[in-house]
């Protein structure tokens, strides 16, 4: 049993330091051998100073299937992000708003508490769009101009995007 908790250990906190690796890499758009020894350092000493939790990262398999995904819910993300911020400036310069904003229930079919968690902050981010609320697989969302009340419809239209990839990276 020791040696299975261990191992377990082990495997959050690689994907812990993975995960700030990568972060520290693409904050400093290079590969440079210095940058990348120095952030592999940084990394380390912060994946040990917050391994109390690393146990969040034991949701992700890094796997070449899951970076593929991660890289394309990024680009997912950032054209919806794009999309949305274009879509609120027509609103706002519009000569008559023409809105019906509303809180719609959303439903997940992720599992993961972590996934679910980057499910709402990407929701929230992307402009008139904001979660307000969770429970267990239900995600209330205030949205600027409401277009599907349906659960399964709001879903799609809120949400569909993003969690196709996320249901491969958090399972």
């Amino acid at each position: 049993m020791h040696g299975a908790a261990t191992g377990n250990t082990r495997r959050q906190l690689f994907s812990l330091w993975l995960t700030l690796l990568l972060i520290w890499l693409v904050a400093n758009d290079s590969l440079a051998p210095e940058i990348v020894l120095v952030g592999a350092v940084v990394a380390a000493l912060l994946a040990v100073l917050f391994a109390p939790f690393a146990r969040v990262y034991a949701d992700i398999r890094w796997t070449p299937r899951v970076l593929l995904n991660a890289f394309a819910f990024l680009g997912v993300f950032v054209w919806e992000l794009v999309l949305a911020n274009l879509n609120v400036a027509r609103l706002v310069f519009s000569p008559r708003i023409d809105i019906r904003p509303g809180i719609v229930e959303i439903k997940t079919r992720l599992k993961s508490p972590l996934g679910r968690m980057v499910l709402a902050n990407a929701i929230t981010l992307t402009p008139g769009t904001l979660v307000v609320d969770i429970r267990d697989d239900s995600l209330f969302i205030h949205w600027i101009n409401v277009t599907a009340t349906d659960p399964v419809a709001a879903t799609q239209e809120v949400a569909g995007r993003f969690e196709k990839y996320l249901k491969v990276i958090y399972g």
